[in-house]
């Protein structure tokens, strides 16, 4: 049938439609009635199962072979929290003779929010006929969630067949993390591209001025100042500092979770504020020509190589998607730390809630290496272990403390901490660390 592919066929020798227990009933009380009229010698016992007999042939005169066909389409267009999710549960008919009712169920997610959706729909199929179950709801989180799987189970010959079920398979819907709206109106630690939208220390092409120093061979007639060439007697030049661009390497660590996820508009976990903190800040920077790249701090270690531009960014929310916590009493892979992959001149944005001792001492080491390192806080406020003895709430504050004497000891160390809140929370720490950056470097003799 045009439009409609079956989904979830099988090869078995199982019948495609089965009696139901309306079929047994006609059958037994049109035997009884015939054996009772013949023994007895009445007929008007077996006038009584003429009827019967009469009725369920005529209804199975005429009865489907195939089960009905299903499938499961979704949305496949940009869905992020909060928007509205659209799918739809197409059944079809591919026989002559008409269902009496198809019975549609589709299994619904926890993140998608659909009215009557844990409800079955009843349809009314003619022959060859073809409708839809439109399945339209709210997307609550990010994430891939598989919707389905749908199955259709139809009633024919006036209720006395049933098919078997057919079914769609289940498909992921993505949704995409919301970004929280984030400027960084600070200059970068260290521009190391050759064009960009960051003013560079370096004097070159771009739209700072420098200075204005003597014509040389070379330099371009555009570049004359005329006012001071005039009253100098000489040719001068405006001179620039070249604009270049800077390299982000967004660094989740998935070794733990913490707190509840709500979902859009509610409490958030760890996880849901690495996740759009990295997306809000991904978006920034590549829209002002930075490359970005992403790694993971777990078992798994994935990586997203560094690149700029529009495709960038849909590469980096597909890979946001797959971002699920890591607890494993295994160390880390460090090698994907390594020179080949951390640039000495990328600024490293670490999302890390710092529950594990590892986290810390990863931070530690990217700050030896020297390299340019910014801790964002993903704890959430409030968070609380569950009670389980009269021992919990003091176990609490100690790890508190201890919690916060860490990250003072990676204050001291160089390593600024600062908490998510959104557009402009990391500016003062981006000023400070394009100060260090900047300052002279004590080499030893």
């Amino acid at each position: 049938m045009p439009g409609v592919e079956a989904s979830g066929e099988f090869l078995d020798t199982q019948p495609e439609w089965a009696p139901t227990r309306a079929l047994g009933r006609a059958v037994l009380v049109s035997g009884l009635l015939l054996i009772a009229g013949v023994l007895a010698g009445r007929v008007d016992l077996v006038v009584l199962a003429i009827p019967f007999a009469l009725g369920t042939a005529v209804a199975l005169h005429r009865r489907p072979r195939e089960r009905p066909r299903i499938a499961l389409d979704v949305d496949e267009g940009y869905i992020v929290e909060g928007a509205e999710a659209l799918a739809a549960v197409t059944v079809g008919n591919p026989d002559p003779p008409a269902y009496d009712l198809v019975v549609v169920r589709t299994r619904i997610p926890r993140w998608l929010r659909i009215k009557d959706g844990d409800r079955p729909s009843v349809l009314t199929l003619a022959p060859g006929a073809v409708d839809q179950v439109e399945l339209r709801g709210t997307a609550l989180r990010w994430g891939r969630h598989p919707l389905g799987p749908a199955a259709a189970r139809a009633a024919a010959c006036d209720g006395l067949l049933i098919s078997r079920p057919g079914v769609a398979y289940a498909q992921d819907v993505k949704v995409y993390p919301i970004t929280e709206p984030f400027d960084a109106d600070e200059a970068m630690p260290r521009a190391a591209g050759l064009v960009g939208g960051h003013r560079s220390r370096r004097p070159g092409e771009g739209g700072e001025l420098a200075g204005v120093r003597v014509f040389q061979p070379g330099d371009r007639l555009r570049r004359i100042d005329w006012r001071v060439s005039l009253r100098a007697r000489q040719l001068h030049v405006a001179a620039t500092l070249s604009d270049r661009d800077a390299e982000v390497v967004l660094l989740l660590d998935v070794l733990a979770e913490a707190g509840g996820s709500g979902g859009v508009g509610s409490t958030a976990s760890v996880l849901d504020t690495t996740v759009r903190a990295a997306a809000a800040i991904a978006e920034h920077y590549l829209h002002r020509g930075d490359r970005v790249s992403m790694l993971e701090y777990g078992t798994s270690a994935r990586r997203l190589r560094p690149a700029t531009g529009r495709r960038q960014y849909l590469t980096v929310l597909e890979w946001l998607l797959d971002v699920e916590a890591q607890p494993s009493p295994y160390e880390p892979y460090d090698q994907v730390f390594g020179p080949h992959l951390l640039s000495s001149d990328a600024l490293v944005v670490v999302f890390t809630p710092l529950v594990d001792s590892r986290s810390a001492e990863m931070l530690a080491r990217l700050a030896r290496a020297g390299r340019f390192v910014l801790a964002v806080d993903t704890l959430p406020e409030g968070v609380k272990p569950p009670h389980r003895s009269d021992y919990t709430e003091v176990a609490h504050r100690l790890w508190r403390l201890e919690r916060d004497n860490t990250i003072g000891q990676l204050r001291e160390h160089g390593v600024p901490v600062v908490r998510w809140a959104g557009a402009g929370s990391l500016d003062l720490v981006l000023r400070d660390v394009a100060r260090m950056a900047s300052a002279p470097k004590g080499a030893l003799r």
